[in-house]
């Protein structure tokens, strides 16, 4: 964990928080100016995206919880300032939901759509605790015994800013694409927290589901794998400590696959669930 972990951001007191805060210009309409400390290459991440859309969401519906985001990323977004539309759709006494679109402005002053979102919103506290599931967390040797960009031997592909505002440790067993040996399983693994050591709630859980390296390099592939449709399930508000995230892609053909995401918290629950349709340059 950095130094920085060393001195802990509370919530709604970290970078995160303050990189995602949406500034309300309207009803219905916020501005944001994306930092480019999320970006991967020169895009911003896409779970970044969809916390900072969750943001502007939390604020225009009458519940503040996400429950169920299902983003379509039309054009892929950059660094600079932005603008959030939200919709109302429908409210109830223990869901509502609504919609909302990120925009930003082109070199000619025209308006382009980046992300369209449809979600549903409730209260994680309100939900029942009863739990059946035949779900279990991954088997992730102890942080330690894992590794992270600054252990690698040299630049990563698809490194970049990202990596310096998170705590992530991947498992040995999924980093032969780093050494030179993918194994030819989609499958990726790792602990999961933000660099300044703030807490996990389900805002950082949209960023947790789309932050590890993708599985395609575990597929012997090398290079952007950009997001066409990304949806998220948060099940239950996540408990202190760590988060372990499991990805795995069963699937790549005609130059799309899917990346399966779990993340668990140190109770050992299943807090977030995601799935995404991501394009792959074969």
């Amino acid at each position: 964990m950095s130094e920085a972990a060393l001195v802990q951001a509370a919530i709604g007191d970290s970078e995160f928080d303050r990189d995602t805060a949406v500034a309300r210009r309207a009803p219905g309409v916020y501005d944001i100016d994306l930092s480019a400390g999320w970006t991967i290459i020169n895009a911003v991440n896409g779970g970044y995206l969809l916390a900072v859309l969750g943001r502007a969401l939390a604020d225009a519906l009458p519940h503040g919880d996400p429950f169920s985001i299902s983003a379509h990323y039309l054009t892929a977004s950059e660094p600079g300032p932005a603008v959030v539309r939200t919709d109302v759709v429908r409210t109830g006494r223990t869901l509502s939901t609504g919609q909302a679109s990120l925009f930003q402005y082109d070199d000619a002053g025209r308006e382009v759509e980046r992300i369209r979102v449809l979600a549903s919103y409730g209260d994680l506290d309100a939900l029942p605790d009863d739990v059946r599931t035949s779900a279990k967390p991954p088997a992730i040797p102890p942080l330690d015994q894992c590794f992270g960009p600054a252990d690698s031997p040299a630049p990563v592909p698809g490194s970049s800013a990202i990596t310096d505002r998170l705590m992530l440790k991947l498992d040995p067993s999924t980093l032969g694409w780093a050494l030179g040996s993918p194994s030819g399983k989609g499958e990726m693994r790792a602990w999961f927290g933000l660099a300044d050591g703030r807490d996990a709630d389900p805002f950082s859980l949209l960023l947790a589901v789309d932050a590890l390296p993708p599985t395609a390099f575990e597929l012997g592939l090398s290079g952007w794998v950009p997001t066409v449709e990304l949806t998220v399930h948060i099940r239950c508000r996540p408990a202190l400590g760590p988060l372990r995230v499991s990805i795995t892609t069963r699937n790549l053909a005609g130059g799309f696959l899917e990346e399966d995401a779990e993340v668990w918290d140190s109770a050992d629950r299943l807090v977030a669930q995601s799935r995404q349709l991501a394009r792959v340059r074969l």
